[in-house]
């Protein structure tokens, strides 16, 4: 016979193991939430339902401009391209121009844009990955023109 207890499982063994288990999933869940929540950039406009009340009509009006409006990072510099329907350069009013990541507002600048006569440019030093650039513009005939571009920044 071998001089070796055998441990009994007991309710208090079955206790730990379920309280360490779904504490572990409680504090993961709640480590997750909090993230979620203090990292979000926030609303998109004030109000849904009166922003939506000219949705369409501000849509046409940007869609009419028949701007092809794109944007890219190239050694430390933003470009930001818009073109007319000819493919000629505009020079539009910027009036606002945001970049930031797309998570969070931590990051989030507005880059000094100045115009070269074929793109607006600024100088950035981003780091790699996914980036949104939420730009707000005029045309010369006052038409607000609004736009968010993805850019990707290789490392």
């Amino acid at each position: 016979m071998s001089n070796v207890k055998e441990r009994e499982f007991t309710g208090r063994h079955m206790l730990m193991i379920m309280v360490g288990a779904f504490g572990t999933i409680i504090a993961v869940n709640l480590t997750m939430a909090y993230n979620a929540v203090s990292t979000f950039p926030g609303l998109e406009v004030k109000n849904s339902y009166v922003a939506s009340q000219k949705f369409d009509e501000n849509r046409d009006a940007q869609l009419a401009l028949g701007w092809d409006v794109s944007a890219k990072v190239e050694e430390g510099m933003l470009h930001l391209i818009i073109l007319d329907e000819a493919g000629q350069p505009v020079e539009a009013e910027l009036v606002s121009a945001t970049l930031g990541r797309a998570t969070h507002v931590r990051d989030d600048f507005s880059p000094a844009l100045f115009w070269t006569g074929m793109d607006f440019a600024a100088p950035v030093d981003l780091d790699g990955g996914n980036w949104n650039l939420r730009l707000q513009a005029k045309a010369p005939d006052g038409t607000v023109f609004q736009q968010r571009m993805i850019l990707h920044v290789r490392d």
